[in-house]
């Protein structure tokens, strides 16, 4: 099997647009890598570079799995994981406001406004 790529310039262009459009600032973007099962049957782990940033208080990661393929998490601590219910994206512009929005939508939740969108 072949490595994943390295995440390019033009994705990082992407996410980095995407986080100011969504905040109206500049975001603090790390780079890491990760170690995931890219099918829940593999027994192997395959490091994956990874998009990490931190905003309002909850984690953000976005996996690249390979050539225009990404998974994507938010959490705010080990034990409240929540995905997009996507399982991987071939768009990372897709993948990342699609993370930005489940993740809106589960804090108006929290707060009981979820229905604000009705009036």
């Amino acid at each position: 099997m072949s490595a994943i790529p390295d995440i390019t310039e033009t994705e990082e262009w992407i996410v980095r647009t995407t986080l100011k459009e969504r905040y109206g600032r500049d975001i603090e973007l790390q780079y890491a890598d990760a170690e995931i099962r890219l099918n829940p049957a593999d027994r192997e782990l395959t490091s994956c570079p990874v998009f990490v940033w931190e905003a309002e208080d909850c984690h953000f990661v976005i996996f690249k799995t390979g050539e225009r393929r990404y998974r994507c998490q938010f959490f705010y601590r080990g034990y409240q994981q929540y995905g997009t219910g996507v399982h991987e994206y071939d768009d990372l512009t897709e993948c990342t406001v699609s993370l930005l929005q489940v993740q809106a939508d589960h804090v108006a939740a929290e707060r009981g406004d979820i229905d604000s969108k009705r009036r």
